[in-house]
């Protein structure tokens, strides 16, 4: 079974009875802390549990040393999921509002832990939902304590000091999800010092999405990448982005194309800047 794999509105639709299904809505705003939360209590998809990214989905913040969104501590996750009704043959479908970018994080966190097979991304997100017509839900999600067991894979993710080791390295392959203005270093609307890591090329994640939401087909995706990888094994490729979700587009994209797993650098843009002896680029 593929690593990557999308369901559609109408898919979903006729397995929201299945008792395998686990279904988490991964809402979230930058911008509205309280978005998520707020939103899934005004409708969500019938049967989903709530999983917020900043309570649920990273780890404690460390002003100064950890990136914005730091992975969460691996047997935290883990009994979080067991909450949700997770076990480990569960299928489970993870949705935001569309591009998928923190749904995809949880796609990446479940891999990470070691669940690769049986997780889809609603392809869309809960725009297509409701483009198809479909009903949304006010009751909360069923109670069962789930089974789910998992160990991070380390070989998944990569820290700032292994990083730094490899930028000089031909083989790497580092890919910065952010907007070609972030990249450059023209604009930067969050973090303290704008710019990109050394070596890295501009891989915005909103490019692995076409114009009705949705991803575009597996061939594209490759093409994308391939360009990116110029030659370079998959296996040697790093994403990043401000703070560790939508490199994990790129990251399911790059899946969806056929390619294994690169790596994460979970801390990214945000934890890199921490270190004044790390290295900043811009422009192009």
């Amino acid at each position: 079974m593929p690593l990557a794999q999308l369901i559609t509105p109408q898919q979903l639709a006729e397995q929201l009875d299945s008792p395998k299904l686990v279904i988490l809505d991964c809402r979230f705003a930058l911008e509205d802390l309280d978005y998520g939360q707020r939103s899934y209590a005004e409708g969500h998809i019938a049967g989903a549990h709530f999983a917020d990214l900043e309570r649920d989905l990273s780890g404690k913040v460390v002003k100064g040393v950890t990136g914005r969104h730091p992975l969460p501590e691996p047997q935290r996750l883990v009994d979080r999921l067991r909450e949700w009704g997770v076990d480990n043959d569960s299928q489970v479908v993870l949705y935001d509002d569309g591009p998928g970018a923190f749904a995809a994080r949880a796609w990446w966190l479940l891999a990470w832990l070691g669940k690769r097979d049986g997780v889809s991304i609603l392809d869309g997100g809960l725009k297509a939902w409701h483009a198809a017509h479909l009903p949304l839900s006010l009751d909360p999600a069923p109670k069962r304590e789930g089974t789910f067991s998992g160990e991070p894979d380390m070989h998944l993710s990569i820290d700032a000091e292994q990083l730094a080791k490899t930028l000089k390295k031909p083989e790497l392959t580092l890919i910065d999800a952010r907007g070609l203005p972030r990249f450059r270093g023209e604009v930067e609307p969050i973090d303290p010092v704008a710019g990109h890591i050394p070596g890295a090329q501009c891989a915005a994640f909103t490019d692995n999405i076409g114009a009705d939401g949705r991803f575009l087909p597996a061939d594209q995706l490759k093409k994308r990448f391939d360009e990116k990888l110029a030659g370079r094994a998959p296996e040697q490729l790093v994403a990043y982005c401000g703070s560790g979700v939508t490199a994990c587009h790129n990251l399911f994209a790059l899946a969806l194309a056929g390619y294994p797993l690169g790596k994460l650098y979970a801390g990214s843009w945000s934890e890199w800047i921490n270190d004044p002896q790390h290295g900043v680029a811009t422009g192009d």
